[in-house]
């Protein structure tokens, strides 16, 4: 969404208001702010809806906003109250549904119906479109607006950083095999994990990295002993240089059962880095089977490690689905284009 705002036209004034999540969206704050934009800490958040939807409501006033724009279930719920309130249009960027615990499962229940009631909803993809299709949204006020990188993204391989990754192991892998996402029942890690087990049993060269944190980090380290990976298979934990890393791997995976278009996936690609990954969500629309990476049915850990020896035992073959792969996501998945989109969808609704 911060690079949504660097791309629309200059007549477009972007203001940010973010849950604080316990500290955890400050530094993304800080980030809006160092590159010009105004960004506000919001006070409240659920379960105080109430009271969070006047608190929105006072600074939409504030600002004199046109359009209030809105990013995940808990925004929709008080963006939607505050939009009614101060009777501007309100938009909402579904990005897809990962029914993750009760307590989200509840909350995307209750966004399913909210979105109805929008005044314009954004897919991030076709395969989210169709979910939101099904849950009633009217095609009038429905558009499908893909999610892109910007030019940052196009990093090239650094030696030095490979070799810091390279330290990471017990010994020097010859193969880099990477993942990254939130530890959550829905990313299938556990999965890749399985994955990785079958790989390094033909292919004991290749070591796997997964970059990020969260509730089932536990789990993970415990099934990552009990499959013998220890010194094979590396939790780097959460990583704001993320983007350095990913050019110096051999090749990118996704496990999961549930996305909508995951951005990882387009700044691989953009970094030339093939993907093995689950023919889920918006995946498909990135990936294209055998020439951009590989798609593979969900929680099928054989077919998940079998196209990953595929590509390990082809490195001519892997580097030109990468080099394939970083000029579709230029091409077709630019901020540029991303920007104009949205800049029709406030248009419409403001004028």
């Amino acid at each position: 969404m911060l690079g949504l705002a660097r791309h629309l036209p200059q007549d477009v004034r972007s203001t940010y208001l973010s849950f604080a999540e316990n500290g955890l969206a400050l530094p993304f704050i800080d980030e809006v702010r160092r590159q010009g934009f105004e960004g506000i800490v919001l006070r409240g958040n659920f379960p105080h809806v109430a009271a969070s939807v006047r608190e929105v409501a006072r600074e939409v006033k504030r600002l004199r906003a046109d359009v209030l724009c809105c990013s995940g279930y808990k925004p929709d719920v008080i963006g939607w109250g505050a939009a009614r309130l101060t009777g501007v249009p309100v938009v909402s960027v579904s990005h897809g549904w990962t029914a993750a615990t009760w307590k989200v499962r509840r909350y995307e229940a209750l966004d399913r119906k909210l979105l109805r009631w929008m005044d314009a909803v954004v897919c991030v993809s076709m395969g989210q479109a169709e979910k939101v299709r099904r849950a009633g949204v009217p095609e009038a006020i429905l558009a499908v607006i893909q999610n892109a990188v910007g030019g940052d993204a196009f990093t090239m391989p650094d030696v030095a950083t490979r070799a810091e990754m390279a330290g990471w192991f017990d010994e020097p892998p010859q193969w880099i095999v990477g993942a990254a996402g939130r530890f959550s029942p829905e990313k299938g890690f556990a999965v890749l994990v399985e994955a990785a087990a079958m790989v390094t049993r033909t292919h004991p060269q290749a070591g796997f990295v997964l970059f990020g944190d969260g509730p089932l980090r536990t789990d993970l380290e415990h099934r990552i002993a009990e499959r013998g990976l220890l010194g094979r298979f590396v939790l780097a934990g959460f990583r704001e240089d993320l983007g350095r890393f990913l050019p110096n791997l051999d090749l990118g995976v996704m496990s999961s059962f549930s996305e909508g278009l995951p951005v990882i996936l387009l700044e691989s690609a953009a970094a030339g880095v093939p993907v093995v990954a689950t023919s889920v969500g918006g995946i498909p629309e990135v990936i294209q089977d055998g020439e951009t990476g590989y798609l593979v049915p969900s929680g099928d850990a054989g077919s998940l490690a079998s196209r990953i020896r595929d590509l390990l035992d082809n490195g001519a073959h892997r580097q030109a689905m990468g080099r394939a792969a970083r000029e579709r996501v230029r091409h077709e998945f630019s901020f540029s284009t991303m920007g104009q989109r949205y800049y029709e969808v406030f248009r419409r609704l403001v004028f």
